[in-house]
């Protein structure tokens, strides 16, 4: 008898997990009877959508392979997709509009791209009265008779005052970008409405269907099981990667598009790769078809003191999910997430790859997570078991009342080895940092020291001698740590440099016993200094490992 659709379906994610001998001829003989078949439920083409997905990345051989592209490339014009288009909006599938509240550069960088498939969810709109009360400073002085007098709604102005061909959504950002003022300033003002909006599917729109670097990287193909067991992670974190490849500006513009698009088809938006920078983008080759792609931020947008990086992992070319990193003593605050599609695979195994790679760009010996990534105010990382993944991985808690949690816990699970930890507990665990030691325990690691002390410092200091004048302040501190430093001048610095010099003079100035370091020391914090924003910030990493005096003088200040 002829099997059912949903039959095929079920088989094939049966299939799933399994590889080796025999499996790829039964797996492809569902695919082309799928191809042909349509399915009556809507899950169902979710589910077959998402088997694709992780079969691009985990692909048996060629034909295979082959199959899976086919279908994915015609995907939006299946039957049963265009039938249940409205249902599946918000999945990232091709032919499938998506909703969010895209952040400014995102949506900047939407209407730059498609900007006649962007538009403006109005029923959504929470705060059309106050953008309304704004219109008039969006708009050219000349207009402003009408803005002042005529009573219409925003809607009704927007549709008036965009031009003929011009999207509602397109026109006002266009219109936020035109505003006279600094970019954090515009940024925070357009944030602040939270502009609802559509991106509806068109040529070369962002989706997850298609999504993949098509560099010239051979195919690795699952020729066996995948690797579901637990691994070393000490070991593997002092593993080196196989390469680490600069990459051009260009193709560093296109991976950052390959991240940026990653996250819109998943109503996510990260700073990581909204604002990279396509100067400080390179390629983690890990093997096996494994690649960590990844991106410095841009010196605007670098933190004072920590470097961030993320990172989008491709499996064969696919965004398989993603990972932040922020680095400062040699250890590092992780983020982690696996993307739903490619979940229950190598989750643990390819952990430990991302702290090798970690160890090897950034000097990491110690690995921290943070109580949201745990958990902590996070109903999925609560749903998924984050905390036990990590703690099954080596990661243990510092906080002595989080460790009697803990052991009461272990005790249960001796008593009764079914025993699973319910909301309140996972709470409890999740409450603060768990730590992975490559060496010795230290306090001087991210997550037991509060940078947030050397900040007051330095508004205190700069309270006492400038009040409301920082800007003049600034520039004094800049001319006095120059002095102090024997900089006789920032000629040759680039802009990036010149901004990073601006920002850390002050705390240059109160640094503890400055005054006293030898005049080589001083030199070693101008390229310190200097290195925070200069092209690739992990630069500044190892010249602050490195330097005899930086680190404590900080940590008196902490």
């Amino acid at each position: 008898m002829r099997q059912s659709a949903s039959s095929l379906l079920k088989k094939l994610d049966e299939l799933r997990h399994r590889y080796g001998s025999g499996v790829a001829s039964g797996r492809l003989e569902i695919l082309v009877e799928l191809e042909r078949r349509s399915l009556g439920r809507v899950e169902e083409v979710f589910h077959l959508h998402e088997l694709l997905c992780f079969l691009r990345a985990y692909p048996d051989n060629r034909e295979v392979l082959g199959q899976v592209e086919t279908m994915l490339e015609g995907f939006s014009a299946r039957g049963d997709l265009r039938r249940f288009r409205q249902r599946l909006a918000d999945t990232g599938i091709a032919g499938t509009d998506i909703h969010y509240r895209f952040y400014w550069v995102t949506a900047g960088w939407l209407a730059l791209h498609w900007p006649d498939h962007l538009s403006i969810d109005w029923p959504e709109l929470d705060k059309p009265e106050e953008l309304l009360g704004m219109l008039d400073l969006l708009m050219p002085y000349s207009e402003t008779p009408a803005l002042d007098q005529v009573d219409y709604s925003l809607r009704e102005w927007v549709e008036r005052l965009k031009g003929p061909e011009e999207t509602d959504a397109t026109f006002l950002i266009r219109r936020f970008a035109a505003l006279t003022a600094t970019a954090p300033v515009r940024e925070r003002i357009y944030e602040q409405f939270d502009l609802p909006l559509t991106l509806i599917p068109g040529p070369g729109t962002p989706t997850r269907t298609l999504a993949k670097d098509r560099s010239r990287a051979s195919t690795a193909f699952q020729t066996r099981p995948l690797r579901r067991e637990r691994p070393d992670l000490k070991q593997e974190a002092r593993r080196r990667p196989a390469a680490v490849r600069e990459v051009s500006v260009r193709e560093g513009r296109r991976l950052i598009d390959l991240a940026r698009e990653a996250m819109v088809t998943r109503q996510r938006d990260l700073d990581a790769f909204a604002n990279a920078d396509p100067r400080d983008v390179r390629m983690v080759e890990l093997g096996g078809g494994l690649r960590f792609a990844t991106y410095g931020l841009l010196p605007a947008r670098r933190l004072l003191l920590e470097c961030s990086y993320g990172m989008i992992m491709l499996k064969n070319g696919v965004p398989f999910g993603y990972a932040l990193a922020s680095t400062l003593f040699r250890s590092t605050e992780v983020a982690y997430n696996i993307f739903d599609s490619f979940r229950g695979g190598e989750a643990a195994w390819i952990f430990g790859r991302l702290l090798g790679s970690f160890h090897h760009l950034f000097g990491t010996e110690v690995f921290a997570i943070d109580p949201f990534q745990l958990g902590y105010g996070n109903k999925e990382g609560l749903a998924s078991g984050a905390w036990w993944f990590y703690y099954k991985l080596g990661f243990r808690p510092r906080d002595p009342e989080i460790r009697r949690v803990l052991r009461g816990e272990l005790e249960q699970m001796k008593i009764d080895p079914g025993h699973r930890s319910d909301t309140e507990t996972l709470e409890q665990l999740a409450a603060d940092y768990v730590y992975l030691y490559l060496g010795r325990q230290r306090d001087d690691v991210l997550g037991r020291l509060f940078l947030g002390n050397i900040g007051l410092e330095i508004s205190d200091y700069l309270a006492r001698r400038f009040g409301g004048e920082r800007e003049r302040g600034l520039e004094v501190c800049s001319r006095e740590a120059m002095d102090l430093l024997g900089l006789r001048t920032l000629d040759g610095f680039s802009p990036g440099e010149r901004l990073a010099w601006e920002r850390w003079s002050p705390l240059v100035l109160i640094l503890p016993g400055v005054n006293r370091w030898s005049k080589a020391n001083r030199r070693a914090l101008v390229r310190v200094v200097k290195a925070k924003g200069a092209r690739r910030e992990s630069d500044f990493l190892r010249l602050f490992d490195r330097h005899p005096r930086l680190g404590q003088a900080l940590l008196q200040l902490a």
